[in-house]
């Protein structure tokens, strides 16, 4: 499955500089390992910039309040296809 997500400049940087392999999203689609993710670039002033990164799920973490995770969230670990 694709999902396109927004993405604010700055966690965008980090993930498309490879510093960041991880998101921590409203867990209100159906995210599952292997599904692919198209993170766009977006401000409150321009909308979207244009620039996107895709990405891999390798991992979905969820309903895990007593871990510190707050419910209805989950962490998704994400991977560069090269890295397959």
């Amino acid at each position: 499955m694709l999902h396109a997500l927004k993405t604010i400049p700055n966690y965008f940087k980090s993930l498309e500089n490879e510093d960041k392999n991880f998101e921590i999203r409203k867990f209100d689609r159906p995210f599952r390992v292997g599904d692919e993710i198209v993170l766009q670039e977006w401000t409150k002033e321009t909308q979207y910039t244009g620039k996107e990164i895709r990405r891999k799920v390798s991992y979905v973490f969820q309903n895990e309040p007593s871990m510190g995770l707050k419910p209805g969230f989950c962490i998704l670990g994400l991977k560069t296809f090269d890295a397959e």
